[in-house]
């Protein structure tokens, strides 16, 4: 089960213009649609759109979150086996091997570009040994309070 899109959408294109597989459709100022064939389910869609227009595959509201507090992955290199699997999963391309260091050769992942990273959660979710987990930036956490 896809997102779904709601008739509150104003037809603004963000969610459009970032979804990663392609799967939202529609002219500018007119409602979009998500192929569910093509919908991976990364839920940027939901964040992204000021209308809040969006429902996730159990029917329930997505509010909007402003990009910059979106959650990003952070790798604990003491259980991280540096087997690549989170940058596989990660349908941003924002993921990439870091440099190994002189006392250890692993090539653990690092946030190659946080500006790309969708939030979806994916890298977590793949990880065998629960090695990355998703924070809010430290600008989020500070806002919270």
């Amino acid at each position: 089960m896809a997102y779904f899109i709601t008739e509150t959408c104003n037809g603004c294109t963000s969610c459009a213009r970032l979804c990663p597989a392609g799967a939202i459709q529609g002219e500018k100022k007119n409602r979009h649609v998500i192929d569910l064939g093509l919908c991976i389910e990364c839920g940027a869609c939901g964040r992204i759109c000021p209308q809040s227009a969006l429902q996730d595959p159990t029917g329930r509201a997505v509010q909007s979150v402003k990009k910059q507090f979106w959650a990003k992955p952070v790798f604990n290199h003491k259980t991280c086996m540096a087997c690549g699997i989170c940058i596989n999963a990660c349908p941003a391309g924002c993921l990439k091997p870091g440099e190994p260091s002189r006392k250890d050769k692993n090539a653990y992942p690092e946030l190659a570009d946080p500006g790309a990273c969708l939030s979806c959660g994916f890298c977590a979710d793949e990880c065998p040994v629960e090695a990355v987990t998703l924070e809010a930036p430290p600008e989020a956490m500070a806002k919270a309070g």
